[in-house]
């Protein structure tokens, strides 16, 4: 195992490395009409090997600590978004998983692959019929007479299409008489093999994040049954451990961005003059500047927590709700940064190369992918009103009092959740639930950063931001809302025949 020294001396040479990279390839980078990175300019990233961290010891690798996956995202996504989601798609959906699930016989072969020839992987589970519905997937396999599985099916939207050495690659038993089982089993595919290559049907012009190749992928392979990952019970819940392990290193990603974003406003909004006063001593601008500061100990808060109890020697599959509560928040707080950051610089951010518009496309993915934030926030609130009904608990401070999650943090809501949830209610009303107890559970997690000696300030600033929300989402709920949509909405609609 490497030294916390040896792991220091790692990232402060790739944080380095990848500054001056990004200003020797500066007109390759600012550039969005062009599609993915040279050869040169990956070549030149990879020489730092970055995805050493996600790499067990034994076989060449720093040894899989979350704390040093997290900073390789971070160090990425200070430079480059695109970068950083990647690496990413490398660690937490290929290399930890394969890691942990992987068949002994397979991995020298794979990770030496990583280690000395910058190999990557990626995942794919969604299917042109079939994206947030996971287990709707149709992609099928069965075992062949010769000891081989059969594997075929279509999947879209994988990062690294076309691009990556090894696939995981998601599947349903197909059952003798044409049915799929209900399971879920997972394989690992070796695009060095022919009767193991998939096909690249379609690439998609994705708009944003352009480094990373996205498209359709056709299946008809043949797969060595040493290519099976080995759940430790069932396929779903290993892809369950799978997800949450990677919604739970989103705050890696989102670090190095919010950091880059404040420091970005805070240079220009110093400099900028308007009528002798720099823009940060105007009142609306001091008040979205320390929006940027609450993101940012937000999600170094998440990057302290995943640290401590996402290794992946834990299985996550039962950390639903905090796995959805950091997905879901860290990337809107990247969307609403970005937002801020274009907003704050006028005409300025609206220039291709702004660090912030060209966020603003890259972050939105975010909000999308691995579950759209709207059914992660529904997901949480679902998960909590039916243990307030189960332990018969009247009001929302009652159940979070108690808690594991909330219960040291929910000091500072007092006053604010003495109502109760409904037994029924409509889903835009779960949503609003969900992001009213994911800012609760976020408040514990930041309580503990400020235990562990964090700027207190800031936590000050958070822990105030915070209460501000979640009184937003209060009033929110208890507000009536049954707007629906119109549903002859071209009938008598045209305002020029009314003039």
């Amino acid at each position: 195992m490497a030294d916390n020294s040896g792991y220091k001396k790692f990232i402060s040479d790739f944080e380095s490395g990848l500054k001056e990279i990004f200003s020797q390839h500066h007109q390759e980078v600012k550039n969005l009409t062009n599609r993915g990175f040279s050869k040169e300019t990956l070549a030149a990233i990879m020489e730092f090997n970055p995805l050493s961290v996600s790499v067990p010891s034994e076989y060449g690798g720093r040894g899989m600590k979350v704390k040093e996956c997290l900073g390789v995202l971070e160090a990425a996504s200070y430079e480059s978004l695109s970068l950083s989601l990647i690496f990413g798609i490398n660690i937490a959906l290929f290399l930890e998983p394969f890691a942990k699930y992987g068949q002994d016989s397979l991995k020298p072969k794979v990770f030496k692959k990583f280690i000395e020839e910058q190999g990557m992987g990626g995942l794919m589970i969604s299917e042109p019929l079939h994206g947030s519905d996971a287990l709707g997937m149709q992609t099928s396999h069965f075992l062949n007479g010769d000891d081989t599985y059969h594997l075929k099916g279509t999947k879209h939207w994988q990062g690294l299409t076309g691009m990556a050495d090894f696939w995981l690659v998601a599947s349903k038993e197909q059952k003798s008489d044409g049915s799929l089982g209900r399971d879920i089993s997972i394989f690992v595919t070796d695009q060095s093999e022919d009767n193991q290559k998939i096909e690249v049907a379609e690439y998609y012009k994705n708009n944003g994040l352009y480094p990373i190749p996205y498209g359709k992928n056709t299946l008809d392979l043949s797969i060595p049954q040493e290519a099976l990952l080995e759940p430790e019970s069932t396929g779903i819940k290993m892809l369950m451990d799978l997800l949450h392990r990677s919604r739970m290193q989103f705050p890696g990603m989102a670090m190095g961005f919010l950091k880059r974003i404040m420091h970005e406003a805070h240079t220009y909004c110093n400099d900028r003059l308007v009528r002798g006063n720099s823009l940060l001593q105007f009142d609306q601008v001091q008040y979205q500047f320390s929006k940027l500061q609450h993101a940012f100990t937000v999600c170094s808060a998440m990057c302290h927590h995943s640290s401590l109890t996402s290794g992946y020697d834990v299985n996550l599959s039962l950390f639903g709700v905090e796995a959805n509560t950091i997905k879901a928040y860290v990337t809107d707080l990247m969307q609403n940064s970005a937002q801020t950051l274009t907003q704050l610089m006028g005409s300025s951010g609206y220039k291709i190369e702004s660090y912030g518009s060209r966020g603003i496309m890259d972050s939105r993915p975010f909000q999308i992918f691995e579950g759209p934030n709207e059914m992660l926030y529904g997901q949480i609130s679902e998960a909590v009103s039916k243990q307030m009904m189960k332990q018969k608990m009247s009001t929302l401070m009652e159940y979070l009092s108690s808690y594991d999650l909330t219960k040291d943090a929910i000091k500072h809501f007092k006053g604010l959740l003495d109502f109760g949830v409904e037994r029924s209610m409509p889903q835009r009303k779960h949503v609003i639930i969900g992001q009213l107890v994911s800012r609760v559970v976020v408040a514990d997690y930041v309580q503990n950063l400020a235990n562990k000696g964090f700027n207190s300030e800031l936590i000050n600033n958070c822990i105030q931001n915070l209460i501000y929300e979640v009184s937003q989402f209060v009033t929110s709920y208890k507000t009536e809302n049954q707007i629906s949509p119109v549903e002859g909405f071209n009938d008598n609609s045209s305002w020029k025949s009314l003039v």
